[in-house]
């Protein structure tokens, strides 16, 4: 990433008394911020999340590195500060905003995390992919490479989730780097749509994920088709069939070394594979990219779209042929289905769970619209990438195909996102080039990045009441693993719950949400999970857990009244055993059957 940022030797290599400032300012921002995060007691148990429980240091510390970052953007007329003080002062925004809670806690966030390491633990231990088992194994690209990593490096699987949101976030960009630098000859452009990005990037999903490493992909794949891939278009007269032929005809590489093309051809293709062996989503944001850019004429490779088509459809008509039988890649399409799952459906439950998803939706409108008027200000200047324009916009087409269990528009934000950050940074910066920022440009700043902050802060951490596990929780998750038996059904109330990292194919997990279709009232879910663990041949455990509950309640499902009778009833049913109890989580035993 240094390697592209700056025009090589545009501040003589040196480093200047001021860059020293901005450096100890980052450090003592970081200390300020991780610091304070350290001290947060657990469990949270504000509706906000983190936000309403970090100290005030902590926002000190986030105030100090943005300001910083301002002043070194700002620079002189030679341009901003030392490629080395502005790599550091990004690194500093990527472990404050996405590693809070591993300075908060040891235990990763989130369920799927754990998820995702039982599913390596089990190709590991296996050494079979089996598509049958479950959706994950229909894409093992990447549980494959994360069972090859931890074998390999020796490294613990918690602490590899744990840090996975820093590290993931570095790689990315990286990536966005490259591209910037192709899409920007601006030095200071470059480095504020890194910063944006990482201020929009509210959608966490740079978790231990199959998502994360194939958007990582998606970016190196992006570079290379803005890149040594791309083609200059040729003049433009109409839409007459005529006028497009000696259109497409007047096309010229713009990359003029044939061998280079051609490496940067095959390494397109080998992504395209890898992408399609380990994402579900990623490749139908792939195709879709590579079509605009083809038909925009900007993309010299033009036959790549289709040869990505035939992959994709290879691969979901052979090795994914088992997940695909039973979803239709369309069966939930329409407008009006995914605007209730994306949109409705989220906004529910407590007000502060509410507000929170507010807040997501209140930081991506900002960033758009900061967007729209950067493509607007390029637009009179004639200068508007209508590869930008086409990359930001292109996701939203997946919006009506597919809910994606309620996420689609989380996903779609996401693949938009660097795009939207750079076409913001047209709107944030009033010229290009060397001269030094203006204080006006610089007053516009600090009041965008302390908004975005303070949103990115409610987005990603609003759901730390149940995300954030306790050790009492883990405690409890590690006993009802080891005590049930092979095969032996663990019913929790709802996802998430930190199970399944190393016991993937050991039980039967299920939730009672699922169970009950939703409908968690002591009398209608009570006989349902009850039955469902009696007729089980090797016994069943219920594990009830705070973070669980918690999250019932927060999204509208359930009420603490309606848990505490739910678990009344289960403690009242002949042959139930309390086994296991802390102040977080209860594990009872059914009855055998």
């Amino acid at each position: 990433m240094t390697a592209v940022l700056d025009a090589p030797g545009r501040n003589g290599g040196r480093l200047r008394p001021r860059d020293v400032v901005f450096a100890l300012a980052g450090v003592v921002s970081l200390v300020l911020a991780a610091g304070a995060a350290s001290t947060v007691d657990l469990p949270v148990n504000s509706d906000l999340g983190l936000v309403a429980v970090l100290p005030y240091p902590y926002w000190i510390g986030l105030v100090l590195i943005n300001l910083t970052f301002i002043a070194a953007l700002r620079g002189d007329a030679r341009g901003p500060a030392g490629r080395a003080v502005m790599v550091w002062l990004l690194a500093v925004l990527v472990v404050e905003l996405f590693g809070t809670a591993a300075f908060v806690t040891d235990i990763p966030r989130g369920e799927v995390a754990f998820r995702h390491l039982g599913i390596a633990d089990a190709l590991s231990s296996t050494q079979v992919i089996d598509p049958d088992i479950d959706a994950y194994f229909n894409w093992p690209g990447f549980f494959a490479l994360l069972a090859t990593v931890i074998k390999a490096s020796g490294l613990q699987p918690v602490s590899i989730a744990l840090w996975a949101p820093v590290f993931d976030v570095g790689l990315w960009l990286m990536a966005l780097a490259v591209l910037a630098r192709t899409l920007t000859a601006d030095p200071r452009r470059r480095w504020l749509v890194l910063w944006l990005f990482c201020l929009g990037n509210w959608q966490d999903q740079d978790y231990l994920s199959p998502q994360a490493f194939a958007f990582f992909l998606y970016l190196i794949l992006i570079a290379l088709l803005v890149g040594p891939l791309a083609a200059n278009p040729g003049t433009f007269r109409g839409f007459r069939p005529a006028d497009l032929a000696v259109w497409w005809r007047g096309r010229s590489p713009w990359e003029q070394r044939p061998q280079h093309r051609v490496s940067a051809f095959v390494v397109a293709l080998l992504l395209v594979a890898v992408i399609c062996a380990s994402h579900q989503l990623t490749p139908f944001m792939m195709l879709i990219a590579m079509t605009a850019l083809s038909l925009s004429g900007r993309l010299w490779s033009s036959r790549l779209p289709l040869i990505t088509a035939v992959v994709l459809v290879l691969w979901l008509v052979y090795p994914a042929s088992a997940y695909l039988i039973g979803h239709p890649p369309l069966e939930d399409a329409g407008f009006q289905g995914a605007v209730a799952a994306n949109v409705v459906d989220r906004v529910t439950g407590t007000p502060g769970h509410s507000l929170v998803v507010k807040v997501r939706m209140v930081l991506t409108l900002v960033l758009w619209v900061l967007a729209a008027a950067g493509a607007v200000r390029d637009w009179r200047r004639k200068r508007l990438d209508i590869r930008v324009v086409l990359l930001a916009v292109t996701p939203l087409l997946l919006f009506p195909m597919q809910s994606y269990g309620g996420e689609m528009l989380i996903r779609v934000s996401l693949f938009a996102l660097p795009f939207v950050a750079l076409q913001a940074s047209s709107a944030l910066l009033p010229r290009e080039g060397g001269t030094r920022l203006p204080f006006l440009a610089v007053l516009a700043l600090v009041p965008t990045f302390l908004l975005l902050t303070l949103l990115i802060e409610t987005s990603r951490f609003g759901n730390t009441k149940f995300d954030i596990f306790t050790d009492s929780e883990m405690a409890a998750v590690a006993e009802v693993e080891r005590i049930a038996p092979h095969g032996a059904a663990i019913i929790s109330a709802a996802h998430p719950t930190p199970w399944r990292s190393d016991a993937y194919l050991e039980h039967r997990y299920r939730t009672m949400d699922e169970l009950c279709r939703r409908d968690l009232s002591a009398a209608s879910c009570g006989p349902i999970f009850y039955n469902y663990g009696r007729h089980n041949p090797a016994g069943a455990f219920v594990l009830l857990m705070r973070s669980t509950e918690a999250s019932l309640e927060l999204q509208g499902q359930s009420t603490e009244r309606n848990s505490k009778e739910l678990e009344d009833w289960l403690k009242a049913q002949g042959g139930v055993e309390l086994i296991f109890s802390n102040a977080d989580a209860r594990i009872y035993r059914l009855p055998s059957p």
